[in-house]
């Protein structure tokens, strides 16, 4: 979207990046895909948190006609409404609609991946136990109900994890992504999956770079 938020990127500087992607030849797959490939693949995996609308609307069809693929992770809390458990903490960023399960659903038929995003998008590290699996096994949970597809991927909310929490996670998804900034490395803990944010990619050069 073009807000300039911290969460978003404008449609143009995505256009780019799907060009460079085109252009530099490599591979867009899903992440159980990028995590079984030799270590010298030049490949990536797109993911989307918290499933905004404009995921459908604006990204997805440009995804789409290139062939590409993507995650989106879903707070199943959440979908059909807004991101509102951003609540006073995070000014910055705008109020916008989210995906209902539905579209959700048509996205998972049309081969998008549905991975989890928690319940209701908390800090994971201050639940107890009981909670922090109602969080995680829940919303697994409803995704199966309402896709019919099991969450293998799992994102942390705010990128806010530790031994505990991924062990909980573990339980029920194959791997999941934080929000440490950097690529992939030969040898990777699936559980604590790095991430190159486009917040910091929006110059034309720096994506390729």
């Amino acid at each position: 979207d073009p807000s300039g938020s911290v969460i978003s990127i404008h449609p143009d500087a995505f256009d780019r990046h799907l060009r460079a992607f085109e252009r530099h030849g490599g591979r867009v797959v899903g992440l159980e895909t990028l995590l079984s490939l030799d270590d010298d693949a030049h490949a990536v995996a797109l993911t989307f948190d918290d499933a905004f609308e404009n995921f459908a609307t604006v990204a997805w069809p440009r995804l789409r006609d290139r062939g590409f693929t993507a995650t989106v992770f879903v707070p199943t809390a959440f979908a059909g409404r807004t991101n509102g458990w951003t609540g006073g903490r995070r000014l910055q960023v705008p109020r916008l609609p989210l995906l209902d399960w539905d579209a959700l659903a048509r996205l998972a038929g049309d081969g998008v991946e549905i991975g989890s995003h928690t319940r209701s998008h908390p800090d994971l590290r201050t639940l107890d136990a009981g909670a922090l699996l109602d969080e995680i096994e829940g919303a697994a949970e409803m995704i199966r109900a309402e896709t019919g597809t099991h969450p293998g991927s799992f994102a942390y909310p705010f990128g806010f994890l530790d031994d505990a929490v991924a062990a909980a996670v573990a339980r029920v998804h194959d791997r999941a992504c934080t929000m440490e900034h950097r690529a992939l490395r030969t040898a990777e803990d699936p559980l604590r999956l790095p991430r190159l944010d486009v917040f910091y990619l929006r110059r034309p050069e720096s994506l390729p770079a």
